[in-house]
């Protein structure tokens, strides 16, 4: 199973229907090296979908998960990757508010 250690969000959706090869092409347009050992994401423009390319020393992976409710919390246009850390990682693939773990707590409030 795939255990990444660096994962990238690409901000822009992408097609669905797109295989392994046109991902990582896709992602050598970006100045993206696809063999670095780091999990990219991708996801379409309703964010329901969410697609893995992950090459791992011996091949590549390549994941999708669809939600039947709601849709993926996805960083704001701007940037062309975002990368997460793993905990984040996990919030955003269960389709939780990924965003919220790195929220500042108020001033107000005692820790």
């Amino acid at each position: 199973m795939i255990q990444p250690s660096q994962v990238f969000l690409c901000i822009e959706p992408v097609d669905m229907r797109w295989g392994m090869d046109r991902l990582s092409a896709y992602l050598q347009g970006m100045a993206q090296p696809p063999c670095n050992g780091a999990v990219y994401a991708f996801t379409n423009r309703h964010r329901s979908r969410l697609k893995l390319l992950a090459w791992d020393g011996n091949g590549v992976w390549l994941a999708l998960r669809r939600l039947h409710q709601g849709a993926f919390r996805w960083p704001a246009a701007g940037d062309i990757v975002h990368q997460v850390n793993l905990q984040e990682w996990l919030a955003l693939a269960d389709g939780i508010e990924w965003q919220r773990l790195r929220a500042k707590l108020p001033d107000h409030w005692q820790a």
